[in-house]
């Protein structure tokens, strides 16, 4: 019952946070295209013809991409507004889908994957602050959880249709992604934040009534005005985030990176086909993939419901901790089975790599942009999600070339102790520096950081 009352009072927010979060799930279907591409391109019968060389090149050069993505974000962001900001994210993406489609080399290839990155990279800088700017404070974090859930079913879209459709046929089909995502969110308003900062008072009030599905919204409105006008006050430039002032909330955006990118979560869903290819099951590698991408999908579900009642820390604890078991566990497997087992052992990798899939959903995954849109004041906002996501990428970028290098080279047990032991170093991290923010408005959770309280 109280899930229906919570949906009937927040119904506008939650429709904003969907039609918003659906560029992530079409930016993640661009990701998730190379766990099936990079088979059918490998194979004996491919329609292009690469080396495994080449192959890593095509999943590694779109973390390229995502660098020049928030680039322009923190240009355009506080330009055009979020919400056009997000829409033009669609570009880049269509047409990749379409030099996929038509390509018959594999610099067609290089050249969608690298317009893929500035998408992907767009939209996982913009949609936290658009979210983090129209949801009311009892709503925030399950909000932030739900650009995770949409990324889990652009995965679980790809891994069960990708193995099956004939290469370009894919590539057409996957433009629905785009198409859902501006068909649904061109309806929805810009946040309030944006319209206030740009003395656009009157469509703040509309887009305000709107989102709260309320007219009593003078108080609310005020207390965004006086926030807005707080912001700025202070200097905006990406100098001012590495200043003593937000040296705290910069430790917390470079924790999260680290025990996000070190887990190899991105390395491994990108080559999961790949990597299922070296398990030993009574499943085929591509019904291994189905069964990771629903099992995720699951996974990050829950923590829109636990968000809010347990808080950030304690799931990001949880996560990092359940992480690191899944990925010690697959190492040894590998390092005594060796890659290419045949016994009925299979199983415990298999298992090894859902219990991983699934603790990496419950916090890190989720709760992490829940994190993310809330600790920094607007004036800055858009130069922290750019800094995020250009970390991120460099790291992404590094950890998925080298993935293929060792997986090639050494063995699968070699990346897997690796990730597993930084995942467990981010477990410490954690625990030292991310405080807890549940329930407190935006302006209560930046004073929270800055005194580095862990309430």
């Amino acid at each position: 019952m109280r899930v229906v009352q919570l949906f009937e009072k927040y119904r506008n927010e939650y429709l904003a946070t969907l039609a918003a979060t659906l560029s992530i799930m079409m930016a993640v279907m661009t990701n998730a295209w190379s766990s099936p591409a990079i088979v059918k391109l490998e194979a004996e019968d491919s329609p292009i013809p690469i080396t495994e060389d080449e192959g890593s090149w095509i999943v590694a050069i779109q973390a390229i991409g995502g660098i020049f993505g928030p680039i322009i974000t923190g240009v355009a962001v506080d330009r055009i507004g979020r919400k056009w900001t997000l829409l033009s994210a669609a570009i880049p993406t269509v047409i990749g889908w379409i030099l996929v489609g038509l390509g018959d080399s594999v610099g067609y290839l290089y050249a969608a994957r690298l317009l893929f990155g500035i998408s992907y990279g767009t939209t996982y800088s913009v949609s936290p602050i658009y979210l983090g700017e129209i949801t009311s404070d009892a709503i925030r974090g399950a909000s932030g959880t739900m650009i995770t859930v949409l990324a889990r079913i652009g995965f679980l879209l790809m891994y069960s249709i990708g193995p099956y459709l004939e290469y370009r046929t894919l590539a057409w089909v996957s433009m629905v992604g785009p198409a859902l995502f501006l068909l649904s969110f061109m309806w929805m308003p810009e946040t309030p934040y944006y319209l206030i900062g740009r003395n656009k008072f009157k469509q703040a009030g509309k887009s305000l009534s709107w989102l709260r599905r309320s007219s009593k919204i003078s108080e609310e409105l005020e207390t965004m005005k006086t926030s807005v006008e707080k912001s700025n006050e202070d200097k905006t430039s990406l100098k001012e985030l590495f200043t003593p002032k937000y040296r705290n909330n910069m430790r917390i955006v470079f924790v999260l990176v680290f025990s996000m990118q070190f887990t190899g979560i991105l390395a491994i869903l990108g080559y999961a086909q790949t990597i299922f290819g070296k398990i030993s099951t009574s499943l085929k590698a591509e019904e291994m993939s189905i069964v990771l991408g629903a099992v995720q999908l699951v996974a990050v579900i829950f923590p829109a419901f636990l968000v809010d009642r347990m808080g950030r820390r304690p799931l990001l604890l949880i996560s990092a901790v359940g992480t690191t078991f899944g990925l010690l566990v697959c190492s040894v497997y590998f390092a005594i089975a060796g890659d290419d087992y045949e016994g009925n052992l299979g199983w415990i990798a298999f298992i090894a790599i859902l219990v991983y899939i699934v603790f990496y959903g419950l916090g890190l995954a989720t709760v992490s942009f829940a994190v993310l849109t809330e600790i920094f004041p607007k004036n800055i906002r858009a130069y922290a999600n750019a800094t995020f996501s250009i970390s991120s990428a460099i790291l992404i970028f590094g950890i998925v070339k080298g993935f293929q290098v060792t997986l090639d080279n050494v063995g699968a047990y070699l990346p897997f102790g690796i990730f597993a032991v930084c995942e467990a170093i981010g477990a410490v991290l954690i625990y030292l520096y991310i405080p807890e923010t549940k329930g407190q408005s935006l302006d209560e959770v930046q004073r929270i950081v800055a005194g580095n309280r862990r309430s």
